[in-house]
C-alpha cells in the first residue's frame, strides 16, 4: 500500500510538472482592477493627447511633430528615447532587471484625405503629398493606436513589480505606405537596440468597442503594388488595352484562382486629361493581397500573362511588397487565456484581415509576434447595422470616427495583459 501511494504521488508530481503553466503568477482579476484604477487616473491626459494627435495628423515620413509628442510622453515615464530612427521613427526603452525584451509597435502616419466626421477635434490640416497639397486625416485609427501605446507604457511602468525585463516601445513611420518598418530595420532597429524576444501590435476594427479579436497563424495578407504601363499599340490605343486588361483580370480572379483561397485585387486607370495624352500612355496601378505564398505567386503570374496577352510590350513595375503577418502560436497561446479571463465572450477569434501591414518585416526578422484588433463603434450602432441600419464607416473612410474612451481603454487593457503574459511565459520557460 505504501508503495502504491508512493507511485501515485510520483505520478501526480510528474503530471503536475508536465502540465502547461496556468499563469498562476498572473492574477488577472486583480490586474484588471489595478489597470482600471490606473486608467481612471490617467485617461484625461490620454484623451487630450488623442484629440491633439487626431486634430494634427502627419503623412508618411513627415511625422516630425507626432514623433516629438510621443517622445516627450515616453521620456516623462522614464524611458530612454532615441528619435529619428528610420527617418521619423522613435525607439523607447525601459529596463527593469534581467529578463526578455518585449516590443510594442505603434504607427505614426495618417492618410492623404479630407476628414468629414464633423467632430469638434476633426483635422483640418493639409500637407504636401506627391507634389500637391492635400488634406490629412487619421482615417485608419493610428491616433487610437498611439494613445493606447502611451497608456500601455504608463500602466506597465506602474506595474513594474509584476515583470522583469525590457520594454521596447517602437513608434513606426510610414505604415500606410508599407515602408516604415523596412526603414527602421535598415537604420539598425535590431542592431542598435535589443532584438525583441516577443512583439505585439494592435489595430482598430469596425466592430463594437470593448471587444477584442485575434487569430493564430496568418493575421493579415501579403500585399504587392504594381504598375502596368500601356503605350501605343499596333491595333489598339492604350485606353482600349488597359480597359481590356482590367476586364480580363476580373475573369482571372473568378476563374483561375482557387475559389477557396482568399485573394483581393484592386485596380484603376491613370492617364492624361487631354485625348492625345490618353492615346500615348496609360498606367494601371494594381494592389493584390493574398494569404499564402502559392496564391500570391499565382496572381502575379496571371497578371503578367494577362498584360502581355493584350498588349505588345507592357511595362510591369513592382513598386511595393510586404509579406503576410504570421502570428506566433506560442505567443498567442500565452496571451489567449489571460485575455479570455479579462474579456470573456468579448474576446473572439476572427478571420484574417484583408489589410496589409509591414509589421511582417519584424516577423520576417525573427520576432515571434501577435497582432490583434480592438473595436471602435458603439455596440448599439453595430447591432443596428447588422439589421439593415445605417452602414458603419470603415477604416480609411472620411467618416471613420472611433468612440475614444472605451476604445482606448480596451486597447490599453488588452495590450498590457498581452505584454504581461509574454513576460510571465518567458519567466516560466515557455
Amino acid at each position: 500500500m505504501k508503495q502504491s501511494l508512493g507511485l501515485l504521488f510520483a505520478s501526480a508530481t510528474l503530471i503536475a510538472l508536465a502540465a502547461p503553466p496556468a499563469h498562476a503568477e498572473l492574477d488577472v482579476a486583480a490586474l484588471k482592477s489595478t489597470i482600471a484604477a490606473s486608467l481612471e487616473r490617467d485617461y484625461p491626459a490620454l484623451d487630450e493627447l488623442y484629440k491633439d494627435l487626431h486634430a494634427h495628423p502627419e503623412l508618411a515620413f513627415q511625422e516630425v511633430e507626432t514623433a516629438a509628442k510621443l517622445a516627450e510622453q515616453m521620456r516623462g515615464l522614464g524611458f530612454e528615447v532615441t528619435e529619428k530612427v528610420g527617418k521619423t521613427g522613435l525607439v523607447a526603452l525601459y529596463r527593469n532587471g534581467d529578463g526578455p525584451t518585449v516590443m510594442v509597435r505603434t504607427e505614426l502616419d495618417a492618410l492623404p484625405m479630407e476628414e468629414k466626421t464633423g467632430l469638434p477635434y476633426a483635422s483640418h490640416d493639409k500637407a504636401n503629398w506627391n507634389g500637391r497639397e492635400t488634406f490629412v486625416a487619421h482615417g485608419c485609427g493610428h491616433d487610437v493606436h498611439m494613445a493606447s501605446w502611451v497608456g500601455t507604457a504608463k500602466t506597465l511602468v506602474s506595474l513594474k513589480d509584476k515583470w522583469k525585463g525590457t520594454l521596447m516601445f517602437v513608434a513606426q513611420p510610414a505604415q500606410e505606405e508599407v515602408a516604415g518598418a523596412k526603414a527602421m530595420l535598415a537604420d539598425g532597429l535590431f542592431t542598435r537596440f535589443p532584438k525583441p524576444d516577443v512583439g505585439f501590435a494592435l489595430h482598430t476594427g469596425g466592430f463594437a468597442h470593448g471587444e477584442v479579436t485575434y487569430r493564430a497563424g496568418v493575421g493579415s495578407p501579403s500585399m504587392d503594388a504594381l504598375s502596368i504601363h500601356f503605350d501605343d499599340g499596333v491595333h489598339d490605343n492604350p485606353l482600349m488595352m488597359a480597359g481590356r486588361f482590367l476586364v480580363d483580370l476580373q475573369s482571372m480572379i473568378s476563374r483561375e484562382k482557387d475559389p477557396t483561397e482568399p485573394g483581393v485585387l484592386v485596380g484603376a486607370i491613370r492617364g492624361g486629361t487631354a485625348s492625345e495624352s490618353l492615346q500615348k500612355a496609360l498606367v494601371v496601378p494594381l494592389t493584390i493581397r493574398s494569404f499564402r505564398p502559392e496564391a500570391r505567386a499565382k496572381m502575379l503570374e496571371e497578371i503578367e500573362r494577362t498584360a502581355k496577352a493584350g498588349a505588345p510590350s507592357p511595362g510591369i513595375e513592382l513598386e511595393q511588397r510586404t509579406d503576410a503577418v504570421i502570428n506566433d502560436d506560442a505567443v498567442v497561446a500565452a496571451a489567449e487565456p489571460v485575455l479570455k479571463a479579462a474579456f470573456g465572450d468579448r474576446l473572439t477569434r476572427s478571420p484574417p484581415s484583408t489589410e496589409g501591414d509591414d509589421y511582417s518585416e519584424y516577423v520576417k526578422a525573427g520576432v515571434p509576434s501577435m497582432v490583434f484588433s480592438i473595436g471602435v463603434h458603439d455596440p448599439e450602432r453595430v447591432a443596428a447595422a447588422r439589421h439593415d441600419g445605417p452602414r458603419l464607416p470603415p477604416n480609411h473612410s472620411q467618416r471613420f470616427a472611433p468612440v475614444p474612451r472605451p476604445t482606448i481603454e480596451t486597447g490599453i487593457t488588452a495590450m498590457t495583459l498581452a505584454v504581461l503574459s509574454a513576460f510571465d511565459a518567458r519567466a516560466n520557460g515557455h
